[in-house]
This record gives C-alpha cells, sequence and structure tokens, in this order.
C-alpha cells in the first residue's frame, strides 16, 4: 500500500487542515471496507444531494440518522427477538447491523430523511453563508472620495 506525506501541504497552505486530514484518511483506508448495504449518492439540483441505501428488512425504529459536524453517520440495529422466531430455510435477505459514514463538505447539512420500499433516503443541501457568496463592490470615483475625507 502507498502512503503519501502530506506535510509540505500543511508547510504551503492555511485553513486547509481539514482536507488534508480527509485525503489521509482516505489514503489509508483499508481496501476491504464493507460494501454492505449497497447504497446510492445522487445529485439532484445545483447544490442538493440525495444519499439513497438500500435497508429491506429494517423498520423506522431500528434505522439512525444523524449529523455530527461535517459526518453524516447512518445506522440500523435489528431486534434479537424477531430472528429467535423464525427458522429460515434460505436467507438471502443479509438485516445484519451496520453504520454507514459520509464526510460532508462544508456547509452541507441534512434537510431530511424518508423511508419507502426498502430504501432509506437521506437529503442533504449546500448552503453558502451570505459572508462567502460573491458580492459586488461599488467603484467610487476619486473625487467622491477627497469629498468625504474633508467633510470628516
Amino acid at each position: 500500500m502507498r502512503t503519501y506525506d502530506l506535510s509540505p501541504l500543511y508547510r504551503a497552505t492555511v485553513g486547509f487542515d481539514r482536507m488534508a486530514d480527509l485525503l489521509n484518511q482516505v489514503m489509508t483506508q483499508d481496501l476491504g471496507t464493507s460494501t454492505y448495504p449497497p447504497y446510492n449518492i445522487e445529485k439532484t439540483a445545483g447544490d442538493a444531494y440525495r444519499i439513497s441505501v438500500a435497508v429491506a428488512g429494517f423498520t423506522d425504529a431500528e434505522l439512525s440518522v444523524e449529523q455530527r459536524e461535517a459526518e453524516l453517520v447512518v445506522a440500523a440495529r435489528k431486534e434479537k427477538e424477531e430472528e429467535d422466531q423464525r427458522s429460515y430455510l434460505h436467507r438471502g435477505i443479509a438485516t445484519r447491523a451496520f453504520e454507514k459514514r459520509f464526510q460532508l463538505a462544508d456547509h452541507v447539512r441534512v434537510t431530511g430523511a424518508s423511508h419507502e420500499n426498502g430504501m432509506l433516503h437521506v437529503d442533504l443541501v449546500r448552503e453558502v453563508p451570505e459572508a462567502l457568496k460573491p458580492r459586488q463592490i461599488e467603484i467610487a470615483s476619486g473625487s467622491r472620495r477627497v469629498i468625504e475625507a474633508e467633510a470628516a
């Protein structure tokens, strides 16, 4: 497995610590990470996204969606009682517990979640604060600036 030294990035930039940490985390991640349950990430509009997770066999009460700062955690825990009462001849629908983590970009927040037809849909939106949006700066003429300075 390759490892990359990101220390030059830390020395040459200011405020990109989170990005460098994220790159470092992705590069050192185990390649055998679980693909259960399957999921899709869609871009539904310019600044809107949807994560759809296949959660067949789970009820609303057994599912959990939580946003922790810049991370979305989707988890499920199946009640043990129900499994003990059944005897399966073939079991092809996996209902084992899971926890999926998604790293969210700055200013991305969860707007809602819905569970229908065995799919859990989590809607997200990227909301850029007004202070970070581009704004037009009025250009004053030189004579106007001098007049304002003399009046003060």
